[in-house]
């Protein structure tokens, strides 16, 4: 089947607001399109800032995303790489991320990695709560971790 066009933008910058009105999210990206028959958005190389109340933001991005609906569940595609605004260095890897804005979780069933200064870690999916920053590896879990040096 053939969806319609009913809007796109190119190079665009978009806030999303909260309950409260104040910035939850500001989404860039090349295109999205949206289709009005089946409510879904399309956005290629999208890049998602996640606003955190205690200055805990994580930036999402990958080579495609889809929604439907309000967007409360985004499926990423592509490299997929999470990163925390004040630790850059840190980043877990993915292809496939399914993304649930209202609980600000993302999970995938998809080979991971977490890659950071001092090693990496490889599983098969995990569940990530984005505000408590806790992520949970699912299975064959493995990984080297070379111990800082000490001053």
């Amino acid at each position: 089947m053939q969806y319609s066009i009913d809007f796109g933008m190119t190079d665009f910058k978009l806030t999303v607001m909260d309950i409260n009105g104040k910035p939850s999210r500001v989404i860039t990206g090349d295109t999205l399109y949206h289709y009005p028959e089946n409510d879904r958005t399309e956005i290629f190389n999208p890049n998602t800032l996640f606003i955190a109340q205690q200055n805990n933001d994580w930036i999402i991005e990958s080579d495609h995303a889809e929604t439907q609906g309000e967007g409360e569940n985004i499926l990423l595609t592509g490299n997929v790489i999470i990163t925390n605004k004040d630790q850059p260095e840190i980043q877990l890897l993915t292809e496939i991320l399914n993304l649930d804005t209202v609980h600000n979780t993302a999970y995938t069933d998809q080979p991971v990695t977490m890659k950071s200064p001092h090693g990496d870690t490889h599983s098969v999916g995990f569940h990530a709560a984005l505000q408590e920053e806790t992520i949970n590896l699912h299975s064959r879990v493995r990984g080297q971790y070379n111990a800082p040096p000490v001053n």
